[in-house]
């Protein structure tokens, strides 16, 4: 299992193996404690997911669970998916379990060494994250990182039955220098 470390984390990598790994030969409260999972809801909701089919032809993914060195708890994902493989770009989406976790600065010590790991170890030219309007904090996070507003995709997602517009935000390789 390869691991990133950080000043306060470790970034546990997950692939469609490890998923494999969990739903098919762990029990319920195993796979809950690999992922972090607080409710048995959290679990089916992932699990379906699982059994939908992570991968496709033509897509995959590559995430890291933030794992807090302090208490060993699973304190969030940062994950690279719908990654294009042949067009060498990948959509990240990233989130805390807990929200006394955020505003300390975890995501932002998360995200440097996963985006140098896209562009390096996964071979990205590009990077691009989808955000809500409404997420402010979101956007000033990728903005800080050197992600460019790229735009607006009307009507894009739906987030607890409500279906939302998106903005657009890119990194390319080239433009990464922290």
């Amino acid at each position: 299992m390869e691991t990133i470390e950080t000043t306060r984390l470790l970034l546990r990598k997950a692939t469609p193996d490890d998923y494999r790994e969990q739903y098919e030969n762990r029990t319920q409260e195993e796979a809950m404690a690999y992922f972090g999972f607080e409710t048995g809801a959290q679990y089916l909701e992932n699990k379906a997911k699982y059994e939908g089919g992570l991968t496709t032809f033509r897509t995959s993914f590559v995430g890291f669970y933030l794992v807090e060195k302090n208490s060993g708890r699973v304190i969030g994902d940062c994950f690279f998916h719908t990654w294009y493989l042949l067009h060498s770009r990948a959509e990240i989406g990233y989130g805390l379990r807990r929200e006394e976790d955020k505003n300390k600065g975890y995501m932002k010590e998360a995200l440097l060494p996963v985006i140098r790991y896209g562009f390096d170890a996964m071979a990205l030219n590009r990077i691009e994250a989808f955000i809500s309007p409404l997420n402010t904090p979101s956007q000033k996070l990728v903005t800080g990182l050197g992600f460019k507003p790229e735009g607006r995709l009307r009507q894009h997602y739906r987030k607890d039955g409500v279906i939302e517009d998106s903005l657009v935000f890119g990194l390319l390789r080239e433009e990464f220098t922290l």
